[in-house]
């Protein structure tokens, strides 16, 4: 008998012993229950984890996957006891015991970079700022599933943060703290520029103040490293808090500062932003969290106009830009700017830049006015996407 014939007899065996013993089941009887509170649950997946499937074992089947909602979880075991059917729970919950309690983390680089998956040439889903507090689920070789505080799911590679534990975290909190206002920067070994640079930091970073000296804050970065922050480029956190006091013109005038600043796809930081991450930054600096992408950010706020009624827009609006539903297909967002007024929004297109709406403009921009789907107000609005860091502390309790 030659290799070969021996090689299919034993793959055809192995195949069947496998067929006795755990397979999947493309019938499973109750997979609409499963779907149903996946749709209600998390109905996002960027934002909320439910990979759970059932698998059949002899008479009865086994529910496996993870999520982090316990309250999904619970609905789905409940549906399907209603149900009559049995099943054996091997579903596991996030965080994951293997993080051994140290389920919170702070951003201890200038920009960590979020992927999509735990691998460096995985897909850019997200950034996040020095001093940004992360929720840690599990961690897979040398990276960590984390969520930010707009609730995206993304990887972080170990050098990215400081994990924590709740005592860790609310002594962090509870510390006093700095926040970053130039657009970028350094920190320095001394309280002088021409020290040895620490690192760079860029617009939004906070970290730890533990004094000052001269024209410098002594500050402490969330792995224990010590540096000094020129005054005239940071505030004291609660200061900046304090004095927010965000309108039409504040919000004109950081984006503008962000003028030329390269398209960065997954960007969220002033090192280089896409079309959603530059405006979720444009509202970070003026003390709101909104969420990441486009898509999401269309869903907060309230409606202004969908007709091209731009005199009804004031400045710090959304347009939101991309492909109108039809009979056969859904509408798709896939571009977001900021209103500025006469005419003109700004937005990361290629780089960060104006654009008008008006044909005799020079910088008139009519791929994106025949694109054009809607505008959202979101200064001043209060609703479960947007936070407001004044009404919600998450970087100091």
């Amino acid at each position: 008998m030659t290799f070969k014939c021996v090689f299919r007899y034993v793959f055809i065996i192995f195949f069947l012993l496998e067929g006795c013993n755990v397979k999947e089941d493309a019938g499973i009887p109750f997979q609409q229950q499963i779907t149903d509170v996946k749709n209600e649950y998390a109905p996002d997946k960027r934002v909320a984890l439910f990979n759970i499937e059932a698998i059949r074992s002899s008479d009865s089947y086994i529910l496996k996957g993870e999520s982090n909602l316990p309250n999904a979880v619970d609905a789905l075991k409940l549906k399907l006891t209603a149900n009559k059917i049995d099943f054996i729970d091997s579903v596991q919950l996030l965080p994951s015991k293997g993080l051994k309690g140290e389920t919170q983390a702070v951003i201890n680089i200038s920009v960590a970079n979020l992927r999509s998956q735990p691998k460096h040439s995985a897909e850019l889903a997200t950034q996040a700022t020095l001093g940004t507090p992360v929720k840690v689920y599990k961690k897979e070789g040398d990276w960590f599933l984390i969520q930010t505080p707009d609730q995206y799911l993304s990887w972080v590679d170990a050098g990215g943060i400081q994990l924590m534990d709740s005592l860790s975290i609310v002594e962090w909190k509870s510390s006093e703290k700095i926040i970053y206002t130039k657009t970028y920067g350094h920190t320095y070994s001394k309280s002088d520029k021409e020290s040895q640079v620490v690192s760079d930091i860029v617009a939004g970073a906070v970290l730890e103040t533990i004094g000052k000296a001269s024209d410098f804050f002594e500050v402490r970065y969330p792995d224990g490293r010590t540096a000094f922050v020129a005054t005239d480029e940071a505030q004291h956190y609660d200061q900046w808090l304090g004095h927010l006091n965000t309108t039409t013109e504040s919000l004109v005038a950081t984006s503008k500062k962000l003028m030329g600043v390269p398209y960065l796809w997954g960007g969220t930081s002033t090192k280089g932003v896409d079309c959603s991450g530059f405006t979720k930054t444009i509202y970070f600096l003026n003390g709101m969290v909104i969420p990441r992408d486009a898509s999401q950010q269309v869903h907060t706020g309230k409606p202004i106009d969908s007709t091209k009624n731009f005199e009804n827009l004031i400045k710090g609006d959304l347009l939101f830009f991309g492909r109108k539903a039809t009979d056969s297909t859904a509408e798709k967002v896939v571009h977001v700017g900021m209103w500025i007024g006469n005419n003109e929004f700004i937005h990361s297109s290629n780089m960060v830049r104006i654009s008008s709406m008006d044909p005799n403009a020079p910088n008139f921009d009519p791929w994106n006015r025949d694109r054009y789907l809607r505008s959202k107000r979101i200064l001043k609005e209060e609703e479960d996407g947007l936070i407001n860091l004044v009404n919600t502390p998450i970087f100091k309790d």
